[in-house]
Parts: structure tokens; sequence; C-alpha cells
């Protein structure tokens, strides 16, 4: 069996929201993910996948339990810990791309790695490998404008990436595409997944999609259990 790149056990969340006083979204949660897999994650609106996203993603804290990343417990590290790991270890890719307007496709890919210190010229060759990797190269210097909805999402999967991450986290990347497009697109996260050997939990609703990947699992009453 490959590495647990990210593991969550018993992961728990409240919040306060107005009258209905505390709701539990999250009531003891558990989930290993392995190098190389694909595992989709359903849930309908509302069931609390954007709070486990967020957690696993350390975007959020637990009020109980923990996140392991390459068996690191990060959950109760501070922000400078868990912010290093973050950029390090874990890529975003949401429903909307998020791309910067004013930036190239090429260039959108290039910030992130700049930002983690990589040199001008490397981070440029590893923005045109992935454009290339996803069909895209020759749409390099073109800005998100003058993409297609498809073309600029598989940009965000390339963005994604750009640091070499270990855990991919993807919150309805397909949800806002046509059922066509939908399928270019997914197509082109699992051939990034396939061809870099990284783990990958992606929430959809589309369940014909969730098939197509290794592994489903359902979040039912704040817990994780097999679809």
């Amino acid at each position: 069996m490959s590495e647990i790149t990210l593991e969550l056990k018993g992961i728990s969340k409240s919040y306060l929201r107005g009258e209905p006083g505390e709701v539990q979204v999250l009531r003891g949660a558990d989930l290993a993910l392995h190098a190389g897999e694909v595992v989709a994650l359903v849930a309908p609106s509302g069931a609390g996948k954007s709070t486990l996203l967020h957690i696993a993603g350390l975007l959020d804290t637990p009020d109980a339990g923990e996140v392991r990343v390459a068996g690191e417990d990060v959950s109760g590290k501070g922000d400078r810990r868990r912010t290093r790991v973050r950029r390090q270890e874990v890529g975003f890719v949401y429903q909307f791309h998020h791309l910067l307007p004013e930036f190239t496709a090429l260039e959108n890919i290039v910030l992130p790695q700049l930002a983690n210190g990589t040199s001008q010229k490397a981070a440029a060759a590893r923005a045109a490998e992935l454009l290339d990797t996803v069909g895209l190269a020759a749409r390099a210097d073109h800005r998100p404008a003058a993409l297609s909805g498809g073309e600029q999402q598989r940009v965000a999967f390339c963005r994604a990436l750009a640091n070499s991450p270990r855990i991919l986290l993807a919150d309805e990347p397909t949800g806002n595409l046509d059922p066509a497009t939908s399928d270019q697109v997914f197509a082109a996260l699992m051939t990034l997944v396939r061809g870099t050997g990284l783990s990958a939990l992606i929430a959809t609703h589309n369940l014909e999609l969730a098939a197509r990947m290794d592994r489903q699992v359902k979040l039912e009453n704040g817990v994780l259990v097999p679809l």
C-alpha cells in the first residue's frame, strides 16, 4: 500500500448560526488518502463538504481531531507552520477558476511558484510543461477573458499543481461547466494526477464523474462513509 499523504482522524466542527444556535457540521469524520489515489467526496449542499475540505487543506481548524499531512499532525500547529505546510503540500481548485485577469495563463501558473521561492526561469518552464500536459500550450499567452470556461479551469488545475504538492483538494471543479466541457476538464485533471502521483480529494455532485475515480466516500450526518 502506498504512503498516506493525508489523514483525517476524528474531525469534529461546529458553528454558531443564529436562531438554531450551535450546529455541528462534522461529527468525528475519518479519512486516509493514499499517494496516487483519487477519491470522490459526495455530499448534498449544506452537508459540510466545503468545511471538510477547508480543514483538510489547513484553511480552518477542527474543534477536535487530527489532520496529518505526510504523517505530521499539523492541526494544532501555529499559523506559520500550517501556512508553510499548506503552501508546500496542498493545491486547491474551486468551482470558479479565480484566475488573475490581468495576467496570462502562463503568468497565473508562474506567480505561486515565485511566492514559493522558485526562480523566474524555472517557474516559467514548469508552467509551460503543465499547460502542455493539459493541451493548452498554444494558449499560454492568453489572458483569462480570452479563454473558454473549460480552458480557464484547466489553467486553474495547472496553477494548483505548480508547486508540486502531494495533495490536491478540489471543490466542485466541474460544477460550473456543461457536460461535454466537464468531461474534458476531468480528463485533464486525471492526466495531471496520474502523471504526478499526487493524491486528490474531489468534491462533486456528479455521480458519473465520481464513479470514474478510485474510490467514493459520502459525507452523511457529519461522518464519512463509503458510497
